[in-house]
């Protein structure tokens, strides 16, 4: 699995938080389920704004690829407003099949950025092993 941030506008410029970092922190937390159909990125850009770079066939090739992979076992990470920090594969997997919840930590207060000011075209996603 390649290396994966999830990324926020600010005041500040961009934010960006380490996913595998994110995963750590939720490890311990309560898990519940949520409406797949409530959550607001589904009607975002969000997998391809921010970068600098047009989108592809080969960049949607490979994210239906990841939502073909996608583990529904593992919950999604939500922020403490609600916002999806870590997740969308297994969100679009779950929507493809039917599938209208879907489990997810969320975070009471969100953790410090990673990154502060460092855009999507900046950081590196290069493969690495899964870490689940």
């Amino acid at each position: 699995m390649r290396k994966q941030y999830h990324f926020r506008r600010s005041e500040r410029g961009w934010l960006a938080w380490d996913v595998d970092r994110l995963v750590r922190l939720t490890k311990d937390l309560p898990r519940s389920e949520v409406n797949v159909a409530e959550l607001a990125e589904l009607d975002e850009a969000y997998w391809f704004s921010g970068g600098t770079s047009d989108t592809t066939c080969r960049m949607i090739i490979d994210h239906a690829r990841m939502i073909n992979e996608a583990d529904l076992n593992f919950p999604i990470i939500l922020s403490s407003d609600g916002r999806l920090m870590d997740g969308m594969h297994r969100v679009a997997k779950a929507v493809q099949s039917g599938i209208t919840s879907i489990g997810a930590v969320r975070f009471e207060f969100d953790p410090d950025p990673d990154h502060i000011g460092v855009g999507p075209d900046e950081l590196p996603c290069e493969e690495q092993a899964a870490d689940t």
